[in-house]
Formats: C-alpha cells, sequence, structure tokens
C-alpha cells in the first residue's frame, strides 16, 4: 500500500487544499490519502474555528472522494500533537505499507528541520511539497503544482467566497464573519475593562433593522476618563476604521462603521437611558418577526 497524508489546520479550508487533494491523487499514484486536521499546530498558540467544526467541514467536502479519508486523531488528543507521532500511529492502522508520501506546503520548508524528530520523520516519509508553478524547489523534493494564490491566514483576515468550497461558502463565510467580530468586540471590551471603564453592556443589534451590527456602552469615572479611554482606544485599535468621533465631554460616541461604541458619565448614562431605547427596538423586532413567521404559516 502506498499512502500519502496530508495533515493541516484548515483554518479555514478552500480550494487550495482541494487542489491539492486532486494533484495528488491525479500524481501520486497512491491507494490512500489520509487527510489530518490538527487539533492546534504545534508553531501556533490558538486557532480561529475549533476543532470540531474543521473536522466537519472536511468530512463534508470529501465524503464522497474515492481514497480519500478524513481522520481525527489529532483532534482526539485535544493539544498539539506532532508529525512524527501521527505517522506513526497511521503506521500501526494500516499494514503493508511501501511508502508513505508526506504533504506540506511550501510555507512550511523554512521551518521543517525545526519539526520534532525530522531526522527520524526524513527516514520514514517522502515529502511532497504543495507549491505554486513559479516557485523553486530543491531538486530531491517532489512538488505539486498548485495554480491557487490564497491562503488560510489571508482568509481569516478577509473572507473571499471565491475561495471556499462551493458546497460550504455560505456556512464558513457566516461563521467567520461572526468570529472576527466576536474578537474584535473581546478586543474593546478588554481596553475598556482594562482602563477601568465601568458597567460595560453589549447590544447585538444584527437584524434589528438598526444602522450598526453591535453596541458598546461604557460608564466613564468621568470626562477627562471618558477622554483618556478614547485615547487607548485609538492606541489599541490599530486595524479599526474610526469613521467619526463626537467627543463630547459627558458623552463620547466613537462610530467603527459597524460598531457603535458609547463612553456616558453615570449622570448622562442615566438621563438618556439608552440601553431601554437598545432593549426595546431588539423586542420590537422579535416581535415582528413572530409575526411574519405567523403570517407565513
Amino acid at each position: 500500500m502506498i499512502l500519502a497524508i496530508f495533515g493541516g489546520s484548515f483554518d479555514p479550508l478552500h480550494i487550495g487544499h482541494i487542489e491539492i487533494v486532486k494533484k495528488a491523487l491525479n500524481e501520486l499514484k497512491i491507494d490512500k490519502l489520509l487527510i489530518v486536521p490538527t487539533y492546534i499546530n504545534p508553531f501556533k498558540k490558538r486557532f480561529t474555528a475549533p476543532a470540531n467544526k474543521r473536522l466537519e467541514w472536511l468530512k463534508k467536502v470529501f465524503e464522497n472522494k474515492k481514497k480519500v479519508e478524513v481522520i481525527d486523531f489529532e483532534i482526539k488528543q485535544k493539544r498539539a500533537v506532532y508529525t512524527i507521532e501521527t505517522l506513526l500511529h497511521l503506521k500501526s492502522c494500516y499494514k503493508n505499507i511501501e511508502k508513505t508520501y508526506l504533504i506540506i506546503g511550501a510555507d512550511n520548508l523554512k521551518n521543517l528541520q525545526k519539526w520534532h524528530k525530522f531526522e527520524e520523520l526524513k527516514k520514514q516519509v517522502t515529502f511532497v511539497v504543495a507549491t505554486r508553478k513559479d516557485t523553486k524547489l530543491p531538486k530531491d523534493l517532489k512538488k505539486l503544482s498548485i495554480n491557487v494564490n490564497i491562503s488560510s491566514t489571508s482568509l481569516r483576515d478577509k473572507i473571499d467566497e471565491n475561495f471556499l468550497p462551493k458546497t460550504l461558502k455560505d456556512e464558513i463565510k457566516k461563521y467567520y464573519i461572526r468570529k472576527k467580530m466576536e474578537q474584535r468586540i473581546e478586543n474593546i471590551v478588554t481596553i475598556l475593562d482594562n482602563k477601568k471603564a465601568e458597567n460595560i453592556q453589549i447590544f447585538d443589534m444584527k437584524d434589528k433593522d438598526y444602522f450598526v451590527e453591535q453596541v458598546i456602552i461604557a460608564s466613564t469615572l468621568g470626562e477627562k476618563h471618558g477622554l483618556a479611554l478614547l485615547d487607548d482606544l485609538k492606541k489599541d485599535l490599530k486595524d479599526e476604521s474610526f469613521l467619526n468621533i463626537d467627543d463630547d465631554n459627558e458623552w463620547i460616541v466613537i462610530d467603527l462603521g459597524d460598531i457603535l461604541i458609547h463612553l456616558m458619565t453615570p449622570e448622562y448614562r442615566s438621563k438618556y437611558n439608552i440601553e431601554e431605547f437598545l432593549s426595546e427596538r431588539e423586542e420590537e423586532m422579535k416581535k415582528l418577526r413572530e409575526m411574519t413567521l405567523e403570517d407565513l404559516s
């Protein structure tokens, strides 16, 4: 039996990964291709989509692909797993293995010799590098030319559905957009909390016919504190676009396009009570949706 192993975070899964699988099946003359999603990459500290979600997407995309099997070994360990450990496990599961290909991306080459027990790994596998046609490789390395110029990192930064699997593009796109919003909100709340803002509240206004998706309200300790919080947000949120700032002493409003931040003195917050307005807006839209569903039924 000739095996090929293709591991990675697949965070998110994209058409470049699918192209690698197609090329491997067509060019490597293998009996089986094992796709092994990581729980977490040993060289990274975090992931965006949880392991079970990435596993689910892989199984959906490759469920009817002959010779392809998605392996959950690393995910079941719930930790970073070295490639040599996965290799030894898979070799114990499949008998009469004559040759094993290990498919890696060209971006892994610079750190390849840092991999755990690299010398032992090198003796047991033949490396296959998935790369674009214009990338030069050492002559002793086998290559799969992949004509897709995309990476999971760039997709996480800016989701482009053209690079997502057709059958899952809506699901994956929605997931990462929502996750990115959650991370942005978390960053803002962390900054405000660390700088002593009080009574921080978040209102999800998406699908509620409001002009932003999220509203954050926080109480300041006074006028100077509000201006200090504004400066901290400007300094720490370097990736955000501050479209408009209304910096009245007692009530500062920051417009990030899809997020609105209110920094208010306790007196102003009590006087204008915008929390009540936002809560009523949520309740109104909930009733409207329920009425619409009743009409449809």
